[in-house]
């Protein structure tokens, strides 16, 4: 084996361990529940010791959110990568509503079990709630700072859209959770889904022209 080749399966190993903690630590507060479980037990289930978990995961917390930590900044990527002469809302409305066709889970229209049971187990453990609040103020700073960076936007526009882009994100994404735990699945919601989405993102367009 090349010295090339060995950074490369020190990763995959690496992701390996980190999935398998953070699947056995999920699959356990799924059954009993986010604060019924330890971390000893979690570190028994993936059968590493706890000095070992918390150097993937320094918190409880973290050993569920990080399945959504590539969303947290994912507008403003979308932001700066959108293509020459299409505006800061028309790509984040086109991202969104692609999410929707993808069926992607942070846009809440994901009715497969697993899913469901990780998305239920967030929204009714007030720490894991907290957690995530953190998660959309991480996400409207990096927004800010996209805006500002790539649509000449001041300061205090660029932060003011973003509040209200990723608002209403996760307000279409609860809408559609909250529909498919009452009972809708994705195929029947998703019609609606996007009509919502196109009409939350119109309200958007004529009060963020300024960022246009």
């Amino acid at each position: 084996m090349t010295t090339e080749n060995q950074p490369g399966l020190r990763e995959r190993k690496k992701q390996r361990t980190r999935e398998a903690i953070s699947d056995a630590a999920i699959a356990l507060f799924i059954e009993r529940g986010f604060h019924e479980v330890s971390v000893a037990q979690i570190a028994e289930a993936a059968e590493v010791s706890k000095r070992t978990l918390f150097a993937y995961f320094p918190t409880k917390e973290d050993l569920v959110v990080h399945r959504m930590a590539d969303h947290e900044t994912e507008s403003a990527r979308v932001v700066r990568a959108r293509p020459a002469r299409t505006t800061p809302l028309t790509a984040l409305r086109d991202h969104f509503l692609d999410g929707l066709r993808r069926r992607d889970p942070i846009t809440g229209l994901n009715d497969t079990p697993e899913i469901r049971e990780l998305t239920q187990l967030i929204f009714r453990t007030p720490a894991l709630i907290d957690r995530m609040q953190r998660f959309k103020a991480g996400g409207e700073r990096a927004l800010t700072e996209a805006l500002r960076d790539t649509a000449d936007a001041p300061d205090l526009i660029a932060r003011m859209a973003s509040v209200q882009v990723i608002a209403v994100q996760w307000a279409l994404s609860m809408e559609n959770f909250e529909r498919l735990a009452s009972g809708e699945t994705a195929d029947v919601r998703y019609p609606d889904a996007v009509r919502d989405a196109e009409a939350a993102f119109a309200l958007l367009a004529n009060g963020l022209a300024t960022v246009s």
